[in-house]
C-alpha cells in the first residue's frame, strides 16, 4: 500500500473531507475509481478498506474528497485522521523523473565522491520542494530534492547520487 495523503478534518455538512496529500500531484488521484483508507501508514495491506470516490477537487493546498456512503459531517467526522492510500498497482504511471515517496524511502545515498551518506529515512514536503531526511547512525542531513542536488535515482540500484559533502 502506497500512502497518499491523510484525511484532515471534515468539510462541509454534506460528507465531503478535506485531505492533506504528500506529494505534489494529488490531481493524478482524481483518476483513480477508488481510494483506500486506513488508520496506520505503516501496515501493509490489512487494515484498508477501498472507497469509491464520488467527487474530488483541488482546495487550497489540498483536496477535498466525497466517497460514497459518507453523506453526512457526522461520518466525515469519523474519517478524520485516516490515511489515504492505494495499492501500486492502482497508481498512475510516473514520468521518467518522477518518484512516489515510498519509493525514495530507504535508498541509499552517496556523493559523488562515493561517500556513503546513509539512507532515506522519509521525506518532507518543504513548500517550494521536497527534502531528503537522510539517516546514518545518530547523524540525520536534509537534503533538498532538487536538480542542483539530486543528480541521479537509480530505483533498480536502491541509490540516489547526490552533489553534497560529506561534512556538510
Amino acid at each position: 500500500m502506497i500512502v497518499l495523503g491523510r484525511i484532515t478534518a471534515p468539510f462541509g455538512v454534506r460528507g465531503w473531507v478535506k485531505i492533506q496529500p504528500f506529494g505534489d500531484d494529488p490531481d493524478s488521484w482524481m483518476r483513480m475509481p477508488s481510494w483506500w483508507l486506513g488508520a496506520d501508514e505503516k501496515a501493509a495491506d490489512e487494515g484498508w478498506q477501498a472507497h469509491e470516490i464520488k467527487d474530488c477537487t483541488p482546495h487550497g493546498k489540498g483536496l477535498v474528497a466525497h466517497f460514497d456512503g459518507i453523506d453526512d459531517r457526522n461520518a466525515a467526522e469519523k474519517l478524520t485522521g485516516l490515511y489515504v492510500g492505494a495499492p501500486r498497482e492502482a497508481l498512475p504511471t510516473t514520468a521518467g523523473d518522477e518518484f512516489y515517496w515510498a519509493d525514495l524511502v530507504g535508498l541509499e545515498v552517496v556523493n559523488l565522491a562515493d561517500e556513503r551518506l546513509g539512507h532515506v529515512a522519509d521525506l518532507l514536503s518543504g513548500g517550494a520542494h521536497e527534502v531528503l531526511r537522510v539517516r546514518a547512525g545518530d547523524k540525520e542531513r536534509l537534503l533538498p530534492f532538487v536538480a542542483a542536488v539530486v543528480k541521479e535515482v537509480d530505483l533498480a540500484g536502491r541509490k540516489i547520487r547526490v552533489d553534497w559533502a560529506s561534512d556538510w
